[in-house]
């Protein structure tokens, strides 16, 4: 794992750099992160793989759900990253935290690319650089990461990234659309302990 400094004591969200790509906080004032947070909320693709907690519509919808992440991040118990391309400040996607637990030192890990930014392994570079940063800088010991069964593209970037597949969860998750049906969850998981995975640095 990449060499970093002692425990992180700054602000709940960092700005990270490398693979060619920018991690930084989500601002939920700024119009260009709302509408990304907007637009990836409406794509059909996503919402064939995640039924959120609550639906993102329209524009006030979208700064109070960005609103929401962002204070839980600043409250520590999650960790909310707005990918962007380095070179312009683009936004890709996002990669993040949730569900921290600081006693048993772990927490779900998941992320999202906008459409316009698939098949450039926009995912599975930012879960790198942000996965060394949760591992060295927050003292985690576990990451946890769960994908509806049948996505195989998220399971890539999942092994590639030193997740491994530890199982089935059964009706772990909603049916998309729907919050009265279930799907199995395709589980994986990495340790603080876990080698690097080859090749990406």
């Amino acid at each position: 794992m990449t060499d970093l400094p002692e425990p992180y004591d700054g602000p709940s969200a960092p700005v990270l750099d490398g693979h060619g790509l920018r991690l930084r906080p989500w601002d939920p004032e700024s119009a260009a992160d709302v509408d990304a947070w907007l637009r990836v909320h409406l794509d059909p693709e996503f919402l064939r793989w995640n039924t959120p907690l609550r639906a993102v519509t329209d524009t006030a919808g979208a700064r109070e759900s960005l609103r929401a992440r962002t204070a839980a991040t600043e409250a520590g118990t999650a960790v909310v990253l707005c990918v962007t391309d380095a070179a312009d400040g683009t936004i890709l996607g996002q990669v993040g935290l949730n569900a921290i637990d600081r006693v048993r030192s772990c927490a779900n890990v998941g992320y999202w690319v906008l459409p316009e930014a698939r098949g450039r392994q926009v995912a599975t570079r930012s879960l790198n650089l942000a996965t060394a940063w949760f591992f060295t800088r927050l003292g985690l010991h576990r990451l946890e990461l769960g994908h509806a069964l049948g996505h195989e593209v998220s399971c890539r970037v999942a092994e590639r990234c030193g997740f491994r597949h530890e199982g089935t969860l059964r009706g772990a998750m909603w049916e998309a659309g729907r919050r009265d049906a279930w799907r199995d969850v395709h589980g994986h998981a990495r340790l603080a302990t876990d080698p690097d995975p080859a090749g990406l640095g």
